[in-house]
């Protein structure tokens, strides 16, 4: 791939905007009664945003790389180009599907539900938001599931 390896290696957090987002210790030092208050709903609105924004630039930088390569008479050159092809399609297919779920997450946020466990109605938590802002399910449901899957595909 011939990405920016230095920005491939950058977290959201690095990225963000001052401007855009609490700082870490400020959120989780807020009380209780302040979860998803406005504050942390913008807070997280903004990284989801920044998210977003990210995975379709890469999506744009993809699409302009597959554009340019054009057809090598070597067979093992094309077969390399075509191998490199395939992994940048593979990351992308990924990121579209993290892109739903971005987008659902943002839905969430719009509709008041965000933060809140899907299944169960409890408080995800932020530590756990603020490592995967797009968690549906709190630890312990998201482990029930993911066991119930270990299960399945055993």
């Amino acid at each position: 791939m011939r990405e920016d390896p230095e920005a491939s290696r950058a977290s959201p957090d690095r990225l963000l905007p001052e401007s855009l987002t609490l700082d870490e210790s400020v959120l989780l030092a807020m009380p209780d009664c302040e979860y998803m208050g406005r504050e942390q709903q913008d807070h997280f609105r903004a990284r989801l945003l920044w998210m977003r924004a990210s995975l379709l630039l890469h999506a744009d930088v993809t699409r302009a790389h597959l554009r340019e390569n054009e057809p090598l008479a070597d067979p093992s050159d094309r077969a390399t180009i075509e191998e490199e092809n395939l992994l940048e399609q593979r990351v992308r297919d990924r990121e579209r599907k993290h892109l739903r779920k971005i987008e659902a997450a943002l839905d969430r946020i719009d509709a008041g539900t965000y933060g809140y466990c899907l299944e169960t109605g409890e408080p995800i938590g932020l530590r756990r938001l603020l490592v995967r802002p797009t968690a549906e399910f709190c630890l312990e449901v998201q482990e029930m599931h993911e066991r119930r899957e270990r299960a399945r595909g055993s």
